[in-house]
């Protein structure tokens, strides 16, 4: 029997995760947010991509160099949902979005960042969560949202027959989907339902490139911010059985 110590993974193959501390959840009255995370490196390349699929895969959601996922103290309710894309199809409401929104003319602008979109992410902001964080979000920092992904990630824009930007779209794409990680769009655009609109695109996105899901991040039934995500059916969700049909 040989006496030769077998080797210790490298550095790169371990991944830590630790907890946040405890804050206020910013979905349920009372509640308290902690998050368990771990940080992707920031130089990228294969092991990068390869550790942020297993983890995507496992209801863990990306923002900058940070994949996270809830593990707050006797709470279960954020639950990472996804649409399988084969089965989705369109009922009557989701023609009409299409159909308003037929003129809009979407552009993958990569990680280009420009005065527009801050402008427009800006009044979003002010208009739908004045109340959190990204209130206080300088360019700078809008920019740092953007272009410190480590992943393949891009901005995609969305623009009127006038040339105005009318909504946004940051996407991380991965093997089997794409990933919806953050999206703004006019506040005074009610009308158009711009925020379900970008979806219907991420499906008919992830069709084209041969891809089977679309990720939407959390869900919380209890939350009217997380609602819309529930009208897209059929929507699977992550949880102890690993991904499971939520609503057909």
């Amino acid at each position: 029997m040989s006496n030769q110590r077998p080797l210790a993974p490298a550095v790169s193959d371990l991944v830590v995760f630790r907890h946040s501390a405890g804050m206020p959840c910013p979905y349920l009255v009372e509640g308290t947010e902690r998050q368990l995370y771990t940080e992707l490196p920031r130089a990228g390349g294969g092991n990068v991509r390869e550790l942020f699929e297993r983890l995507s895969l496992a209801g863990f959601r990306r923002s900058h160099h940070i994949v996270y996922r809830p593990a707050c103290p006797g709470c279960r309710a954020c639950v990472p949902v996804r649409i399988p894309v084969e089965h989705f199809r369109y009922g009557r409401a989701w023609r009409r979005v299409a159909r308003i929104n037929g003129d809009l003319v979407a552009r993958d602008a990569g990680l280009t960042i420009t005065d527009e979109q801050y402008g427009l992410f800006r009044s979003y902001v002010l208009s739908r969560h004045n109340d959190g964080d990204m209130a206080l979000m300088t360019r700078r920092d809008f920019a740092s949202m953007v272009v410190t992904s480590p992943v393949a990630t891009s901005l995609i824009e969305f623009r009127a027959d006038s040339g105005d930007l009318v909504a946004g779209c940051l996407v991380d794409r991965l093997s089997d989907g794409v990933s919806a990680v953050y999206s703004f769009f006019d506040p005074d655009m009610q009308r158009r339902s711009l925020g379900s609109y970008m979806v219907l695109w991420l499906v008919e996105e992830a069709r084209r490139r041969g891809l089977a899901y679309v990720y939407l991040g959390f869900w919380i039934a209890g939350s009217s911010k997380m609602a819309y995500k529930s009208r897209f059916r059929p929507l699977e969700g992550f949880g102890p059985d690993g991904w499971v049909r939520l609503f057909d």
